[in-house]
């Protein structure tokens, strides 16, 4: 297929589009073409719009942030939405990048945000390397579209091996004393496995249906290689569902340390206001401006002193003895 706006290769090679400066990057070998749009907008979408038959609605999806993940088949090509997980620095938490994939007989086209590193790492290999070429694209777009996909799963474990290390550490700190920083440790990494989740889980039945899909132009038997992508997702969820576990067994184990702190002070304080009390009782009747006992006597101040010493010791010797302290 002539890709309109870019320089005819002569043999399998990689080429950037310049019509218009428009951010999108080509590469052949064979037959099989692939078109890589990085950070779409209208005027890369419209340049699909006038190359390839492409469905409007189709076209549009890949300008919505909000699509969810999705497998659609037309006349002559399969439409493919996913969601990636990538970590937003700026904001300190895992969010979704998407996707879109088109696959057809002899194309196969990417759109997406750029921020997804596996992706544009593949695509560079292709576009570089003619021996990376020749295995990607060698056999067909059903083929080269199991290896992107699978690259792109196989990019979630470095994510998880991340967020169990960071549950490790806060399993080796919750004993410690600074709550703050445990409690705000506990809630980041709630928040990135909830949003983990929130990402995997609609991946799980697009994929399966990739698995069982038998359309005309992907003749290539391809059943036991999604059947493979498959079950590193059902591996992926597995070990989210263990992470939700921990994360909630930890939070759980704070909230009581943080309990049983409280209930410490609490009788500390608790303690010490009712051994006040009775001294409190003594000053105050000996502050009365009447006939007491011992008033005249030379040693009264310090007689007052050692009977109120004498009344907290006493109390601080029942508490002990009741195991109240």
């Amino acid at each position: 297929m002539a890709v309109k706006g870019s320089p005819t290769p002569s043999g399998p090679q990689g080429s950037r589009v310049e019509e218009h400066k428009l951010n999108i990057q080509v590469v052949r070998h064979g037959k099989l073409t692939w078109v890589n749009v990085e950070r779409p907008t209208r005027d890369e979408i419209e340049w699909l719009r006038q190359n390839y038959p492409f469905h409007p609605l189709h076209l549009d999806d890949c300008l919505s942030k909000i699509q969810r993940p999705k497998i659609d088949e037309h006349e002559g090509y399969l439409f493919i939405v996913l969601h990636f997980p990538v970590f937003n620095k700026m904001a300190g938490v895992t969010v979704a990048s998407e996707v879109d994939i088109f696959v057809g007989a002899e194309y196969f086209i990417t759109v997406h945000a750029g921020d997804i590193k596996p992706l544009r790492r593949i695509f560079l290999e292709c576009f570089n390397d003619p021996s990376a070429r020749q295995e990607l694209m060698g056999r067909s777009t059903g083929y080269l579209l199991y290896r992107v996909v699978d690259r792109l799963v196989d990019y979630c474990f470095p994510i998880l091996n991340k967020i169990e290390s960071n549950l490790e550490a806060v399993e080796d700190t919750i004993f410690e004393e600074n709550v703050r920083q445990t409690v705000r440790d506990i809630s980041v990494i709630r928040r990135d496995i909830l949003n983990f989740r929130r990402i995997i889980k609609p991946q799980i039945p697009v994929i399966a249906s990739l698995e069982r899909r038998k359309t005309s132009f992907l003749q290539e038997d391809l059943e036991a290689y999604f059947g493979d992508i498959s079950d590193h997702i059902a591996k992926i969820w597995d070990i989210l569902e263990d992470f939700k576990e921990m994360v909630e067994g930890l939070a759980a184990t704070n909230d009581s340390l943080t309990s049983y702190r409280l209930n410490e002070v609490m009788k500390t304080l608790t303690t010490i206001s009712v051994i006040m009390l009775p001294l409190t009782l003594v000053s105050g009747i000996y502050g009365m401006n009447i006939e007491l006992p011992l008033q005249e006597h030379s040693m009264a101040f310090l007689v007052v002193l050692a009977m109120m010493a004498a009344i907290a010791l006493g109390m601080l010797t029942f508490f002990k003895k009741k195991r109240w302290i």
